[in-house]
């Protein structure tokens, strides 16, 4: 795995927020060059770390009213390596998880309504073979939506040990 050090994470931070950002802003506020700067950014996605970059598109400015989390249970596990394929071919699945606890697998989709959602439950993800049961989960608002929290695990760790030992002194 690629280390990420203080300045690579400050980068990523930035340009998490906004990925349009000019590297000269980044430049700046990073007080480096701007050639640091893009070559950092490039071994970022050269070593995987950066693993896309685009816009964030609002579902219901397309019509897509219902985000929906459906909990799918497989008759073997090992059927999730034929299932995937069969779920790439459903355009409103936008993610797929093979998960443990009482599913198999966890899909979110986007369903234009209720109707829509329904077709897609009865028509196409449970005729899939190997599915033998479906759970659905409308979300009623997103509420929170973020990339993973940028900060350095080992200082994270350091500050949260620290404060440990001062409420032991204080004890």
């Amino acid at each position: 795995m690629e280390k990420i050090d203080k300045l690579d994470r400050q980068i990523l931070s930035i340009i998490s927020k906004n990925a349009r950002i000019p590297f000269k802003d980044v430049s700046e506020e990073c007080g480096v060059s701007r050639a640091a700067i893009h070559q950092r950014v490039q071994r970022m996605i050269d070593t995987n770390v950066i693993t896309g970059s685009g816009y964030h598109i609002n579902p219901k400015s397309l019509g897509f009213n219902t985000c929906t989390y459906i909990g799918v249970k497989l008759e073997r596990g090992s059927m999730y390596k034929d299932v995937v394929p069969e779920f790439e071919k459903i355009p409103e699945i936008v993610e797929c998880h093979f998960t443990t606890g009482p599913y198999t697998m966890l899909v979110k989709l986007y369903a234009t309504d209720n109707e829509h959602l329904m077709a897609l439950l009865n028509s196409r993800i449970q005729e899939i073979p190997g599915v033998t049961a479906t759970e659905t989960l409308i979300s009623l608002r997103q509420s929170v939506r973020r990339e993973i929290p940028i900060f350095n695990i080992e200082e994270k760790e350091k500050d949260e040990k620290e404060k440990d030992e001062e409420k032991n002194i204080e004890n």
